[in-house]
């Protein structure tokens, strides 16, 4: 795209925002407003509100339209992601009103989608752009009241009665003071902090959240304090049933400075903006900010420009990918601590995916099978124990679905029964097939290593995953003052009731209980042990990361493996971050890295890996998975992705077909 042609925006969602936006679009040097897409075209005072916009029916003909560049997205909260990666896998560039999505897993995934499709993606803090809010963070960098040591703002109104018709009261629709306005107050915190220390924004080491949740379950008055790691302090509030005086403080050594309506800046059309600074000898001076522009066409031409040089995000102090994903991380944080949670976040409201479609089977991971698993199983099963919630945890449940997955991965004490009870709401909200599904159950996690463990602890697991069986199933544990016939007897018991239905054996076990567990069952009548779930990695782990782990990476174990051909269920598989730059012989702030992975031996097998990659144009990373996958023996690796992007990052290893001599390269010593 040249560096004069106008980009042509779409809006999605005509309400009031959408006719603030437009008017900034009529007063930028970049855009022009070329279409409206709404629901109900013959809606009165649209020609008038949007004027020389066609008129479209429906979001999807917006979407569809050629003539549109940019899409501007307008719609309640609880559609800004959906339409966005709609727009985005349309091939259009998107700005989202505040906030791009309702927690920070969303937008990561928003953002993960315009990254593959290489647009512009931006989230619509309008006064990030204003030349106002680069002159209060200058005069911070400059030192203009010295250190900063507190910040105080708020952004709150009083909408008077409630009122359930609105959408600021509708928990369906994402109401509430924290997602509609807290977010400017804790966006300028981070800004300011960050501009304290000469950075575009700095994350909080502690977030500290109370609020009123109303009677239409939204928050109608909340604060929050935000510990940043520089020392500045920052109480932030939000209300859409209280007045405040939404005035930003920022208190320093030698002063502070004042601005009302930060957000405002010099005004819709244009104007004067003020920013007064009171000095400790009781001195005060106001900068004005004498500013023509409309305040929405600074952020008309802020994406206009990224758009036009090929820029995928806002540059500074424009809200970035990371400036956002940090934002609603802070949100996420103050809303969990209030129990604020949304309908749009539940199973029962949340059938579909995050694109609003039915999540259906795929078919991109090529499945195999393993001894004494009648299902085809995709070559990775997927742990989830890192989510806190199930809007969360669905984003990569999907994705993983969706690409061909079906092997998941849980346990009885992962996140205190919250992961089992995630996929619960997960399988039978989609409906997906039981049958369809390998399902990884794991109990008697120390202290709880008793046999008796094993039937009441399944139980309990049973009833979250919302079934009557996994399909594999392991001893979390071993206690060897047991003996091994006890536990052989306990699991035994749950494949004679139909609750294992497909193999079991020991998880963090040596090869000598798991062969003396076989040899009991077999002398006994019993059902053999059939699998295993150690640690399996490229990296060997020199000590355990909890107490209990057993590793399966030495040359006597894979000799075994590859004997017995016993299944192995390799967690920590990519070695925890080893073969990332989180790691290197000069890096060592990562202590358990340090403590578990740091070897000469890994180094040099990492190096390898790292050749290996340059010379297939791939990552070390990939590299590391492909060679638990390229062993002589069935070897199920278990990867914890946190994000979509980091799932699909994953899974394009699967392709990587190491030669022999690419595995004795790798293993050489």
């Amino acid at each position: 795209m040249s560096e004069t042609q106008r980009i042509r925006w779409g809006i999605i969602g005509p309400g009031g925002i959408a006719k603030t936006f437009a008017g900034g679009i009529a007063h930028s040097r970049t855009g022009v407003l070329t279409a409206i897409a709404t629901r109900n075209p013959e809606k009165p005072g649209l020609s008038d509100d949007f004027p020389n916009a066609r008129i479209l029916h429906g979001y999807e003909a917006l979407l569809a339209d050629p003539q549109v560049d940019a899409v501007y997205i307008a719609t309640p909260h609880t559609g800004h992601a959906q339409w966005a990666i709609k727009a985005i896998r349309a091939g259009k560039h998107v700005l989202v009103e505040k906030p791009i999505a309702l927690s920070a897993y969303e937008a990561e995934t928003i953002y993960h989608e315009a990254k593959k499709a290489g647009v512009f993606a931006g989230e619509a803090y309008m006064y990030r752009l204003h030349p106002q809010t680069r002159k209060i963070a200058e005069l911070v960098r400059s030192g203009t009241i010295g250190a900063v040591r507190m910040i105080k703002s708020s952004f709150g109104f009083d909408m008077g009665a409630v009122k359930p018709e609105h959408r600021l009261f509708s928990n369906a629709l994402a109401g509430g003071g924290i997602l509609d306005v807290g977010g400017y107050p804790v966006s300028m915190a981070r800004l300011i902090a960050g501009a304290a220390c000469g950075k575009p924004f700095l994350e909080p080491l502690q977030v500290l959240g109370t609020g009123q949740i109303g009677e239409t379950n939204v928050d109608e008055w909340a604060s929050a304090l935000l510990k940043f790691p520089n020392g500045i302090i920052a109480e932030v509030s939000c209300s859409i049933r209280a007045r405040q005086d939404n005035v930003l403080r920022i208190i320093g050594a030698k002063g502070r400075i004042e601005v009302a309506d930060f957000w405002f800046a010099s005004g819709h059309t244009g104007g004067t903006g003020r920013i007064d600074i009171i000095h400790n000898d009781g001195n005060r001076e106001t900068v004005e900010i004498d500013e023509k522009g409309w305040l929405y066409s600074f952020e008309v031409d802020a994406a206009g420009d990224a758009i036009r040089n090929g820029r995928g995000e806002f540059a500074a102090p424009g809200v970035t990918w990371a400036d956002t994903i940090g934002n609603l991380r802070v949100m996420d944080q103050w809303r969990a601590a209030i129990g604020l949670e949304y309908r749009h976040e539940q199973a029962a409201e949340r059938r579909v995916n995050i694109r609003g479609e039915i999540v259906r089977p795929g078919n991109t991971l090529r499945r195999r099978t393993i001894p004494g698993i009648a299902k085809p199983m995709s070559p990775v099963a997927l742990g989830f124990e890192f989510f806190p919630n199930f809007a969360a945890a669905s984003l990569t449940l999907d994705a993983f679905y969706e690409a061909g997955g079906n092997v998941f991965d849980t346990a009885w004490i992962y996140n205190r029964g919250v992961t089992e009870a995630i996929f619960g709401e997960w399988w039978t909200s989609r409906s997906v097939p039981r049958e369809e599904v390998v399902l990884i159950g794991k109990g008697a996690h120390s202290p709880l290593v008793y046999p008796d463990q094993i039937g009441k602890q399944l139980a309990q697991s049973l009833d979250r995953l919302k079934t009557d069986y996994v399909d594999v199933y392991f001893m979390h544990r071993d206690d060897e003052q047991v003996p091994v016939g006890e536990f052989v007897d306990a699991m035994d018991a749950e494949v004679r009731a139909g609750r294992i239905r497909g193999v079991f054996g020991g998880s963090n076990w040596t090869r000598a209980r798991l062969q003396e567990a076989v040899a009991y069952a077999q002398s006994n009548g019993k059902a053999v042990p059939g699998a295993l779930s150690n640690n399996f990695s490229l990296a060997e782990m020199r000590e355990p990361i909890w107490a209990g782990c057993v590793a399966a990476s030495d040359d006597e174990w894979k000799h075994w493996l590859t004997e017995t051909q016993m299944p192995n269920f390799a967690w920590s598989s990519q070695g925890r971050g080893f073969f990332t730059d989180r790691a290197g012989r000069d890096r060592r702030d990562d202590e358990e890295l340090v403590r578990c992975w740091y070897s000469e031996r890994n180094f040099i097998r990492r190096d390898r890996a790292i050749e290996l990659a340059q010379r297939l144009n791939r990552k070390p990373i990939h590299i590391a998975l492909a060679y638990v996958l390229a062993q002589p023996f069935p070897v199920v690796p278990l990867i914890g992705p946190r994000t979509v992007a980091e799932l699909e990052d994953s899974l394009s290893a699967l392709d990587i077909r190491l030669s022999g001599d690419d595995v004795a390269s790798l293993e050489a010593r």
